[in-house]
């Protein structure tokens, strides 16, 4: 079993791989909630940066997400 990463809190982990992949993808916030819309997610671009900001959102949030950005998985080590 991995160890935990110190002094990180799970939202700030996701938040920050979430903030990461975006970037790899060169996408902007605007694309990101056209790509959400279709799997179900209704956002916008003011939403998506409150959302990251905060780093509290829902599993199923994250995972649409994952779909947009066409990632495969994700590795909890990468977390």
């Amino acid at each position: 079993m991995a160890s935990k990463p110190s002094g990180k809190r799970w939202e700030d982990r996701v938040r920050l791989f979430l903030k990461a992949e975006i970037k790899r993808a060169d996408i902007s916030y605007e694309e990101l909630a056209a790509r959400l819309k279709d799997h179900g997610i209704n956002e916008n671009a003011a939403s998506l940066a409150n959302k990251l900001a905060r780093g509290t959102f829902a599993a199923t949030w994250f995972l649409a997400c994952l779909a947009a950005l066409e990632l495969d998985g994700v590795r909890l080590e990468d977390i």
